[in-house]
C-alpha cells in the first residue's frame, strides 16, 4: 500500500490509540489479579481504569495526538 493512500485510517498507530490500549490491558491485568486474590477494592480500581482508557484516547485524539491530528508524526517507511 502506498504512503500516499489517504483512505488508510492509520490502523491505530498513534499515541492516542497506544495510550488507550495500554491502559485497558493494564486494567484487565489488574482486574485478573484482583479477581484471583479476591480484592474488591482493586477490582473497582481496574474497572475505573478500564473506563478511563478509551476516554484518555479520545481526549488525546482531540488534543491532536490521533491519526489525523497535527501533533502526530507517522514513522517513515524504509521502502
Amino acid at each position: 500500500m502506498s504512503s500516499a493512500d489517504i483512505s488508510d485510517p492509520g490502523h491505530g498507530h498513534s499515541p492516542a490509540a497506544w495510550v488507550a490500549v495500554i491502559m485497558m490491558i493494564v486494567a484487565f491485568t489488574i482486574g485478573t489479579f484482583a479477581f484471583w486474590f479476591v480484592s474488591t477494592w482493586l477490582l473497582w480500581i481496574a474497572g475505573v481504569l478500564l473506563v478511563l482508557g478509551p476516554i484518555a484516547g479520545w481526549v488525546l485524539a482531540k488534543v491532536g495526538y490521533g491519526v489525523a491530528g497535527p501533533r502526530y508524526q507517522p514513522k517513515k517507511s524504509h521502502e
